[in-house]
């Protein structure tokens, strides 16, 4: 019996090996899934790009933000616009 509880052993901790790997791989995915979109800093950057083009803003006033749910994402923009610009007509 003890020549068959030495194979028992070393499989037994094969597979809990091998399941705590995979438990690791599930938990890397789900948390790079959370941390967003590697597009976003991109984005921001083409975004603050074309409003210049059109107001004087400094790089500091503009946020992006992404959140997401089960249900869905959303992609917020924030744009801290300079005084002279509030009361205008656009």
């Amino acid at each position: 019996m003890k020549l068959f509880d030495l194979f028992r052993r070393s499989r037994e901790t094969t597979s809990a090996n091998a399941a705590k790997q995979r438990l690791q791989v599930l938990l890397t995915l789900e948390r790079s899934a959370m941390t967003g979109p590697d597009f976003l800093p991109l984005m921001q950057r083409e975004l603050l790009d074309v409003i210049k083009k059109y107001v004087e803003i400094d790089d500091g006033k503009v946020k992006v933000e992404f959140e997401r749910d089960q249900s869905m994402s959303m992609l917020a923009v924030n744009i801290e616009l300079p005084p002279d610009m509030l009361g205008k007509p656009v």
